[in-house]
């Protein structure tokens, strides 16, 4: 690693390497190559390497790397602080560092990945190459009258027949319904409405019931509830006030 030389001027410290952007990235770079699990790392060690490495970088006068040591060495002594007894109220230290370094190395992956295809197709399209004119499209096909008509006539003939569906009206039984809905509210104060549809109902029971209820409840003989939203519809029994 060769060490840069740092210029004594007036102006602001600038840090400008080639091998490192950033703390993070000088971070990730002893990290790799000891070899060490991001999710499980060292702080005594990589801490200790870090700081030998801004040293021998001259980077003791930049910023954001002298925030990065204090930050490892705060670390560093959150894990020599005994834990608490329960477990569960004790949080890594680590956390926060482990997640910033694998956002910073997708980073650095899709940088790497853009850097990668921009040369493969500044290789494969050189600047100035002018693209080949697209292939005019095949002529419109022209039918005439006649033509058209046969082709209706072959869609006309490929449709399937007409079906004939013959309606047969049902009649209603809404007075037998209304007997049934009072006679079972006459034994007990509530029902369901699945007990007054009973096993097998066809559509003319349901269409029966369903205006007897309408109707009763119209005029203040029973009660209609649904006590959970998306639950059971229950007919109950209106009581004297209500009624009148």
């Amino acid at each position: 690693m060769t060490l840069p030389t740092a210029p004594v001027t007036d102006r602001p410290f600038v840090v400008q390497l080639d091998a490192f952007s950033g703390p993070l990235d000088l971070l990730l770079h002893l990290i790799r190559e000891q070899e060490i699990e991001i999710t499980d790392i060292p702080i005594g060690t990589v801490a200790d390497q870090f700081l030998a490495a801004i040293h021998a970088l001259r980077l003791n006068e930049a910023a954001e790397y002298l925030e990065m040591a204090a930050y490892l060495l705060r670390i560093k002594i959150q894990l020599l602080l005994p834990r608490p007894l329960d477990e569960e109220d004790w949080e890594d230290p680590r956390a926060e560092l482990v997640r910033r370094l694998l956002e910073y190395e997708q980073i650095r992956e899709l940088v790497d990945w853009m850097v990668r295809q921009a040369g493969e197709q500044a290789d494969r399209f050189p600047r100035g190459m002018v693209p080949e004119a697209p292939e005019l499209p095949p002529p419109p096909v022209l039918a005439s009258a006649e033509e058209l008509l046969r082709a209706a006539e072959r869609l006309v003939e490929l449709l399937p027949a007409r079906v004939v569906h013959r309606v047969v009206p049902r009649p209603l039984d809404t007075e037998g319904a209304t007997r049934r809905i009072e006679a079972l509210l006459s034994e007990r104060e509530q029902v369901a409405l699945e007990d007054l549809l009973g096993e097998h109902p066809t559509i003319t029971d349901i269409i029966s019931l369903l205006i007897a209820l309408l109707e009763l409840a119209r005029v203040g003989a029973i009660g209609l509830s649904q006590p959970t939203p998306f639950g059971p519809i229950v007919v109950s029994r209106a009581t004297a006030h209500e009624a009148a």
